[in-house]
C-alpha cells in the first residue's frame, strides 16, 4: 500500500523538475540561436543561414569580452568573500542571541533589498567621490556588498538559529582553541549555510548594473555593461554569444551547490536548509 504514494510523489517530483528546467531554459533558446544566426527575420521560425561570426568576434581579443569576464568573476568572488566575513559573524549575532532592537537591525539588513538601488548608489556616489573610490575595482567591489550582504546575514541567522553552542563549549573545556573549536566544530556545522549564501551573494554581485555603472563610472567594464552595450546597438547575434557567456559560471555554480540547495544537507545535524 505504500508503493502507489511513493509512484506519486516519484512522478510529481519528476514533472516539477522537469517543469522547472523548461521554465529555466526557454527564454534561453532563442539566446542561443541568435549567436548562430547570420540575420534572423520574421516570420522565420529558424534562421535561414547560420554562421560562427558572432563566436569568432565574441572570443577575440578585440571584443574585450573575455577581459570583461574575468573581471566580473573577480569583483564577485571578492564581494562574495567579504560578504561571507562579514555575514557570518552577523548571522550568528541575529540568529543566536536576543538584544533590544534586534528587529530594527534586521530591518536595516534588508533595507538595501527595499530601497531602489538607483536611490542607494546616487547618496553613496559622493561619499566615494570624497575618498577616491569611484571609477576603480575596489570601489564598485565595496558597492556590491549593499545587495549582497544582506542575503549572506540572513541566510546565516537561519542557520545559527539552529545551531546548538554547547558543542563549542565541550572542545573548549577538552582543551581546543578558539581557533580548533571554530575549525572543527563551527565550520562543519555552518558551512552548507556559507554556500547557499555566497551562490546568492555571488549571484547578485555577478547581476549588478546600476552600481557597476554609477560608482565604476564606465571606466570598469564588467560582463553586464558590455552585454548591455551591445544588446542596444541592435548586434542581436552578438548579444547572443556574450548573454550565454554571461549565464555560463551561474549555471556551473548551481549545478556545483545544487546539493545544498535541495535541503538535504543537515546543519550540524540541529536543522535542515
Amino acid at each position: 500500500m505504500l508503493e502507489k504514494p511513493t509512484l506519486l510523489s516519484n512522478s510529481f517530483r519528476f514533472i516539477t523538475i522537469a517543469m522547472l528546467i523548461t521554465w529555466l531554459i526557454m527564454p534561453l533558446v532563442p539566446l542561443a540561436i541568435w549567436s548562430f544566426a547570420k540575420g534572423w527575420f520574421f516570420p522565420l521560425i529558424l534562421p535561414k543561414y547560420w554562421s560562427l561570426n558572432a563566436w569568432n568576434y565574441a572570443l577575440s581579443d578585440t571584443a574585450g569580452v573575455l577581459e570583461s569576464l574575468w573581471l566580473t568573476i573577480f569583483i564577485s568572488a571578492s564581494a562574495t568573500i567579504l560578504s561571507i566575513m562579514i555575514g557570518v559573524p552577523a548571522g550568528r549575532a541575529l540568529g543566536m542571541y536576543k538584544f533590544k532592537g534586534k528587529e530594527y537591525v534586521e530591518l536595516l539588513i534588508l533595507a538595501p533589498t527595499i530601497v531602489p538601488g538607483i536611490a542607494v548608489v546616487l547618496g553613496i556616489h559622493s561619499v566615494f567621490i570624497s575618498i577616491g573610490l569611484t571609477n576603480t575595482i575596489p570601489g564598485v567591489i565595496l558597492v556590491h556588498l549593499i545587495p549582497t550582504l544582506p542575503y549572506m546575514t540572513l541566510v546565516m541567522s537561519g542557520i545559527f538559529s539552529n545551531f546548538d553552542p554547547d558543542f563549542e563549549s565541550q572542545a573548549r573545556s577538552l582543551g581546543a582553541s578558539p581557533l580548533k573549536t571554530f575549525y572543527y566544530i563551527t565550520l562543519p556545522s555552518i558551512l552548507p549555510g556559507i554556500i547557499v549564501g555566497g551562490l546568492f551573494a555571488f549571484l547578485v554581485s555577478w547581476s549588478q548594473y546600476i552600481l557597476t555603472l554609477m560608482i565604476g563610472g564606465g571606466r570598469v567594464i564588467t560582463l553586464p555593461l558590455l552585454l548591455f552595450s551591445f544588446a542596444t546597438s541592435g548586434r542581436n547575434d552578438i548579444t547572443g554569444a556574450i548573454g550565454m557567456i554571461y549565464i555560463l559560471p551561474g549555471i556551473i555554480i548551481l549545478i556545483l551547490t545544487a546539493r545544498h540547495l535541495s535541503g538535504r544537507s543537515a546543519v550540524g545535524g540541529f536543522g535542515r536548509i
